[in-house]
C-alpha cells in the first residue's frame, strides 16, 4: 500500500493538491512537479471509503504536514472534497483553488455523460456501455481494471488536444469511487453541498476549461451565489486536465503560480 502523502519541492509546504476520482490517487503528480519549481507542494492521497472519512483523513494530513493556513487546490472530485473541508475547517485554508470541478448543482449533472458520449465514435460508445454493464454486474470481480479501461476511453472525450504524458494514477479504486461518490451525490441532491459555501470566508478561485464536459455554469453560478470572494477563470481550448492541454497548459500554470503568490 502506498503512503497517503507525497511531498515535492522544499519547505515551507504552502500548497496542497487534492486528486479526483474518487479513487484516482497519483494523478496530480505532474502538476505537483511543475509547481514545486517555485513552491513546496503536498500531494495528499485519499485512502478512505466514505466521504466523511476522506474529509477527516485530508484534515489530519494537512494538520500534520503543513504551513497553516495553506492554499488548497482540488481537482475534479477533489475540488468538491476541498470545498467541503474548507467549509468545515476554515482555519486550515488561506485560499481555495478549484480546478475542473465537479458541478455543485444536480440539475447540471445529467449533461456530463451526454456530452462525453457525443464526442466518442460508435465503437467507443459501445465499449463504454459494455464496461458500464460489467461494473454493475455483481459477479464481475476485477472492477478496478474495468474502471481503468472506462476512464481511458472517456479521457478522449474529456480533453481538447492533450499532450503525451505518462499515466501516473497509482491504482484505480472502483469501490472507493462508488462509495464516496454516492455520499457526495446525496449531499449535492439535498442542496446541503452548496449551502456549505456560506461557511467559506477565504478567497475561492475556480479554473475551468471551455471544452470540459462538466458544464462551467454548474460551478460558476452556484458558487457565485454563496461565496463572497469568488473568481471564475475560463480557459479556451481546454478540457478537463488543463496541465496537459497543448493550448492551455502554459496559461494555466502561470495562472496557478500567480494565484498562489497573491
Amino acid at each position: 500500500m502506498y503512503p497517503n502523502l507525497r511531498k515535492y519541492g522544499k519547505p515551507p509546504f504552502r500548497v496542497a493538491l487534492v486528486h479526483g476520482g474518487p479513487g484516482a490517487p497519483g494523478e496530480m503528480a505532474p502538476l505537483a512537479r511543475a509547481l514545486s519549481e517555485d513552491f513546496g507542494v503536498l500531494e495528499p492521497l485519499q485512502t478512505k471509503s466514505t466521504l466523511e472519512d476522506q474529509v477527516q483523513e485530508l484534515k489530519e494530513i494537512l494538520e500534520k504536514n503543513r504551513e497553516i493556513p495553506l492554499i488548497l487546490v482540488g481537482f475534479s472530485w477533489g475540488a468538491m472534497l476541498s470545498f467541503i473541508l474548507t467549509a468545515k475547517y476554515p482555519t486550515l485554508v488561506k485560499k481555495l483553488i478549484l480546478i475542473s470541478s465537479a458541478v455543485f448543482d444536480e440539475k447540471y449533472a445529467s449533461a456530463i455523460m451526454q456530452t462525453s458520449l457525443s464526442r466518442l465514435s460508435n465503437d467507443e460508445k459501445n465499449k463504454i456501455h459494455l464496461l458500464t454493464d460489467q461494473l454493475k454486474d455483481p459477479d464481475v470481480t476485477d472492477k478496478n481494471n474495468i474502471f481503468s479501461l472506462f476512464a481511458d476511453i472517456l479521457f478522449k472525450a474529456d480533453t481538447y488536444d492533450a499532450l503525451t504524458f505518462p499515466k501516473e494514477i497509482l491504482e484505480y479504486q472502483y469501490d472507493i469511487n462508488q462509495s464516496v461518490w454516492n455520499d457526495a451525490k446525496k449531499l449535492r441532491q439535498s442542496g446541503e453541498l452548496i449551502q456549505l459555501g456560506h461557511q467559506i470566508n477565504c478567497p475561492v478561485v475556480a479554473i475551468h476549461g471551455d471544452y470540459d464536459p462538466h458544464p462551467s455554469d454548474g460551478i460558476k453560478i452556484p458558487l457565485a451565489s454563496v461565496i463572497k470572494n469568488f473568481k471564475f477563470i475560463l480557459l479556451e481550448k481546454c478540457g478537463h486536465y488543463p496541465w496537459i492541454e497543448k493550448f492551455a497548459k502554459n496559461e494555466f500554470i502561470n495562472i496557478m503560480k500567480s494565484e498562489i503568490n497573491e
